[in-house]
């Protein structure tokens, strides 16, 4: 750590307090608050359940789309996604007629808070499950001076100091590069925080998983309650270190399937090719990323792009007609009410119930790879996440605490 006590850090017009001891944010991927009521129930999370009983224990709000990029880089750089640019996993660009992975810093349109502390001579490091986060989560940062980490599980085989701060970040773990699909991507972002924290004592780290498990399995089942037996293990031995923690999620997680354990999809560019004509209108579903084996591509978000000459408000009222779309939004209501970037949210914006999800065709879902009855997030019946803090503070509760407050309580605890 810094051992001289600086002028808080201002990111994005926040104001952070300079940290005492190490700050830590974690983001649990896919944390439905009930995975942890049912764990610490089953007597698994001893750690997490003294920090709910004296520190801080709340429940936040998302951002909208509740899926992973917009709300890891809202809690990365403070702000909704209308300050940052980063909206969704996936997006198209009208301006060149493709549809993109939304993980290039080109994207991004503010600073990160851990940029800004590190500009202010902070140590910061960042570990992420899957790479399509890492340069989105490290813009800014240098890593010439040994100031910075920022890697990934997924390609910890290959991180280089000059481009990770961290050499062969698997061997210096001393555990092997895990497969994406797994429960161990997520344990080596949590060794890794442990290794760190004990070795490098950083002003400010964040430690982001990936919710393989979660799309996977329920709150009760075994599966699920033993990735939360591991993290408790990490959780433990940081704390014991000293450092001041946030726990948190970027979405929750539901049920979206029939009875008989086959997705619940609603296929709307097949209902626009039905309205309109064939490819007429564009339907895009942010959720998309490289990794949908355990989720199809499918969630309870989505946007259309229409054509200009086609009347929008007619279009709207069929959506609304729609048994299972509880929500539908002209781009100037979702502006306003999600706090989204215009130009990146298409002309109509859909968002599905709770056990129900939005795909485009039905031909255009591979959805051979679920072995499981499938369970999503991206609507608002998973924007509610959990906030707990290792120590005693004034906070307040949902709707008003977001996600993204977790850097700001996270150092101010530090500070204390």
């Amino acid at each position: 750590m810094n051992n001289v006590t600086l002028a808080p850090v201002v990111a994005n017009g926040r104001q952070y307090p300079w940290p005492k001891v190490p700050a830590i944010a974690i983001c649990l991927d896919g944390c439905e608050p009930e995975y942890l009521t049912q764990a610490i129930k089953a007597g698994l999370m001893p750690t997490l359940k003294k920090m709910r009983e004296s520190g801080t224990d709340r429940l936040a709000h998302s951002v909208i789309p509740s899926f992973t990029n917009p709300n890891n880089m809202s809690i990365a750089t403070g702000r909704p996604p209308i300050v940052h640019g980063i909206c969704g996993n996936y997006l198209y660009e009208p301006e060149t007629g493709e549809e993109v992975m939304m993980n290039d810093v080109r994207f991004l349109r503010a600073p990160t808070v851990f940029s800004q502390f590190y500009n202010a001579g902070a140590r910061v490091a960042i570990v992420t499950a899957k790479d399509k986060l890492r340069a989105l989560l490290g813009a800014g940062l240098q890593f010439t001076d040994g100031r910075a980490k920022c890697f990934s599980a997924e390609k910890s085989d290959t991180t280089t100091n000059a481009e990770h701060g961290q050499e062969a970040a698997s061997k210096w773990l001393g555990i092997p590069q895990p497969e994406v699909y797994s429960a161990d991507l997520s344990e080596f972002v949590f060794a890794a925080g442990v290794k760190i924290l004990a070795e490098w004592k950083p002003d400010l780290m964040y430690l982001t998983t990936t919710d393989y498990v979660q799309h996977k399995y329920a709150p009760e089942q075994p599966e699920a309650q033993s990735f939360y037996k591991m993290f408790d293990k990490y959780l433990a031995q940081l704390e014991a270190m000293g450092a001041a923690i946030v726990v948190t999620a970027d979405h929750g997680m539901k049920p979206k399937h029939l009875e008989d354990g086959s997705p619940a999809v609603i296929y709307v560019q097949d209902l626009f090719d039905k309205w309109l004509g064939k490819a007429v209108a564009r339907v895009i579903l942010p959720i998309t990323d490289p990794y949908v084996v355990h989720h199809g591509a499918l969630g309870s978000f989505a946007v259309a792009y229409i054509p200009k000459g086609v009347d929008h408000a007619e279009i709207i009222a069929k959506l609304k007609a729609v048994d299972g779309i509880t929500h539908v939004l002209t781009r100037e209501e979702a502006i306003a009410q999600f706090e989204l970037p215009g130009d990146r949210i298409g002309d109509i914006i859909m968002i599905s119930g709770e056990n129900i999800t939005i795909g485009t065709s039905a031909n255009r879902h591979d959805l051979a790879a679920l072995d499981e009855p499938l369970r999503s997030h991206g609507g608002l019946s998973e924007q509610e996440v959990p906030f707990i803090v290792n120590r005693v503070m004034d906070i307040p509760n949902l709707p008003i605490l977001r996600n993204f407050d977790a850097l700001f309580y996270a150092t101010a605890a530090a500070a204390l």
